[in-house]
């Protein structure tokens, strides 16, 4: 059975994001696995909206920054400015110091601006001018990015994707919440009408919660012979890498304990490969997706 808080969360969001239950646990469940969320979709399905929706129902202090070509990595991290007064030069904090960060359309920035948000994710802390400044706890990315083949797009290294722990699509509502959107009242005047679902001491339970749930043996084999066959299998340009094997499981825990559930099942890892091993994986060559082979991935691999 569901969390209450977990329950109301998820009811809540999806009376604003509509048609999208799937994907709000999706997310939460990256939340609760402690890692970034990257959504790459066109502009205008509700990507934005998202991740506002979510900085309200869990309490946590919101920024927005915008991606463009010019931005600099100062305009992300902060600057340091010299006070007459004190005769020093004092740090002066960036938007990134917030507990949930929107990178909008973060492949509109040039490379060198979009590598000022590496350290802040990874390291939960940034260093300007040689001082190292702690970032708030509980950290939280989401990032948006168009499709790449949008004029304008820069598209992020192998490196920066690594650092999302998982990647989402929204997409179209169908026709019937299409409908029930254009009929409705304003999305963000329904976000400004709601209540915290959670605090931030039930939120950091929670997560540590899903670092908890129980992984068996048999199942973390589950996750090696997965993991294993995108290395051998000829079909990816490279496999999944250590880190790409803890966040698959990481965020499995965190999805048996959406679903109520105190181990890991294998169904919890298929839920979650997707969103956590396309954006990692390339295709060896020109033929096929990275979805396609996935898909194939879970039915090559035997259950325990």
């Amino acid at each position: 059975m569901t969390l209450p808080s977990i329950s109301r969360t998820i009811d809540q969001a999806s009376r604003i994001i509509l048609g999208k239950r799937d994907q709000m646990r999706l997310c939460l469940a990256c939340l609760l696995a402690q890692g970034h969320l990257l959504i790459e979709d066109l502009p205008g399905v509700g990507k934005t909206t998202l991740a506002h929706l979510l900085a309200r129902l869990l309490g946590l202090q919101f920024q927005r920054i915008q991606f463009t070509s010019d931005m600099l990595p100062a305009d992300i991290i902060g600057v340091s400015v010299f006070d007459r007064e004190s005769g020093s030069f004092r740090f002066h904090p960036g938007p990134v110091f917030a507990q949930l960060i929107l990178a909008d359309e973060v492949n509109r920035a040039t490379p060198k601006t979009q590598s000022a948000l590496l350290e802040a994710m990874e390291e939960h802390q940034v260093t300007a001018e040689g001082v190292t400044h702690a970032l708030p706890d509980p950290f939280f990315v989401i990032a948006t990015q168009n499709p790449s083949y949008q004029i304008g797009t820069f598209p992020l290294p192998e490196s920066q994707l690594d650092r999302f722990l998982m990647r989402i699509e929204i997409g179209y509502p169908d026709r019937n919440a299409e409908r029930e959107l254009l009929q409705g009242q304003s999305r963000r005047d329904m976000i400004a009408a709601l209540e915290p679902t959670l605090s931030i001491a039930e939120l950091r339970r929670l997560q540590f919660d899903a670092s908890a749930i129980h992984a068996s043996g048999p199942l973390i084999d589950y996750v090696q012979a997965l993991v294993e066959h995108t290395r051998s299998s000829g079909k990816f340009a490279s496999g999944l890498s250590p880190r790409a094997a803890l966040a698959l499981l990481a965020a499995a825990r965190a999805w048996a304990l959406i679903n109520g559930r105190d181990a890991v099942l294998p169904e919890d890892v298929q839920a979650v490969l997707p969103s956590v091993a396309v954006h990692r994986l390339r295709p060896a060559g020109e033929a096929g997706s990275s979805a396609r082979f996935v898909r194939e991935l879970v039915e090559a691999v035997p259950l325990p």
